[in-house]
């Protein structure tokens, strides 16, 4: 297998996410001021990178090192992330009449969930500025991710998580060394200590889209689709949508490849799947001027999906217009009985995030909104086996 040696990167600025406002890549920032926007890496697209050049390189998301924005090999903080199988659910195709239906499992990257890739990016770029502290908000799967990746970095680590998250999230993030914070409430709440504690700048603030390294690590789930489907996208993608980093960022290697020349045709329809107990993004979908106001959040099984104020709703809501998508709300008895059902059914134990898309399928093609014929995939965020206290 040929390595990547010298890994290099074409990214030239970071911008504004709204305005398009430019501020320097080769510093350390967190959001655009100037609109208190999320920020995002642009590149310059060069025929240098063609995907004919990715044959040999390593099967991890680094494969793709010119599209990201780590400038140097030796500031890489990896674990193996990335290059996650796409399952064929043929038993569940043929049951339920789809013609092509498939799941990119990301349960098998490191810590178990697709958050190694943005944590593994972030604390890259933490390394590479000379970070000593970082500090992050999480639901669960994330600050297990970040603490893995601080403790590889040998970088300072604080996680502060709900105090209803199940045991084994806080379990993970002792055993990595990280310290530990809980708080009564949700994200948004742990959100509002990491403010208060990180008052002084002293920590690396790695909450959603408040930083644009996370996203880099997000969208190679969209170059390998790409590539593992020999470059022909599928017409639709159920996303289960939290801070909606992967949406995104999925968006965005789609949106980077067409430039690129390596992709043609329409992209899919992206379809943002959340719990009743917390659907902010179908509530801006109706109204995004007053949908802060238009629901009450609560607690839900799937962890991840518990995002009441996600900083990047308005760069979801343009993925799902311009995609022309859409989003849904499964609830807690659904979400379950699809992870039981695609467990018994296709042998693989995916996060309660993974049923609800199967879920979503069902609801979308009942109102056609999806046809059986289209060429459809789901997107599993995790390892079902973290969730059995859960499920």
């Amino acid at each position: 297998m040929t390595v990547i040696t010298k890994p290099f990167s074409f990214a030239r600025a970071l911008t504004c996410s709204k305005c398009g406002e430019s501020y320097p890549l080769h510093a350390l920032n967190t959001f655009a001021t100037c609109c208190e926007k999320p920020l995002v890496v642009s590149y310059n697209y060069s025929n240098a990178f063609h995907k004919k050049l990715l044959p040999g390189r390593q099967l991890n998301m680094w494969r793709y090192s010119e599209m990201l924005p780590v400038t140097k090999e030796k500031n890489i903080v990896s674990l193996g992330e990335g290059m996650t199988p796409i399952f064929t659910l043929q038993k569940m195709a043929d049951r339920y009449g789809y013609a092509d239906l498939v799941m990119k499992d990301e349960s098998g990257n490191p810590t178990g969930s697709f958050k190694a890739r943005g944590l593994s990016m972030a604390i890259s770029k933490a390394k590479e500025f000379g970070v000593t502290r970082c500090i992050i908000p999480t639901a669960g799967n994330a600050g297990g991710a970040m603490a893995a990746y601080c403790a590889k970095a040998g970088i300072e680590c604080t996680v502060v998580m709900p105090r209803h998250t199940p045991t084994i999230f806080k379990q993970e993030c002792d055993l990595y060394g990280a310290e530990l914070i809980l708080i009564d409430g949700l994200i948004n709440d742990c959100g509002k200590k990491v403010a208060a504690l990180n008052a002084d700048g002293s920590y690396f603030d790695v909450s959603t889209l408040k930083e644009p390294y996370r996203i880099e690590g997000k969208k190679t789930m969209g170059y390998e689709i790409a590539e593992q489907l020999n470059w022909q996208l599928p017409d639709v993608i159920i996303y289960p949508a939290g801070g909606g980093t992967g949406l995104i960022g999925i968006w965005k290697a789609f949106k980077e490849m067409q430039e690129m020349g390596w992709i043609e045709g329409p992209l899919p329809k992206m379809i943002a799947v959340q719990s009743t107990m917390c659907a902010p993004i179908l509530h801006a979908l109706k109204d995004n001027v007053n949908w802060k106001n238009n629901f009450t959040p609560q607690a839900t099984l799937a962890n991840g999906l518990a995002v009441p104020y996600p900083f990047g709703m308005d760069m979801m809501l343009q993925v799902i217009n311009e995609s022309a998508g859409t989003a849904i709300a499964i609830s807690e008895e659904e979400i379950v009985d699809g992870v039981k059902e695609i467990a018994r059914t296709e042998g693989l134990l995916i996060s309660p995030e993974g049923g609800a898309t199967w879920k979503a399928l069902l609801h979308l093609t009942a109102t056609n909104f999806i046809q059986p014929a289209d060429k459809v995939l789901l997107l599993n965020t995790g390892t079902g086996y973290k969730y059995l206290d859960n499920i």
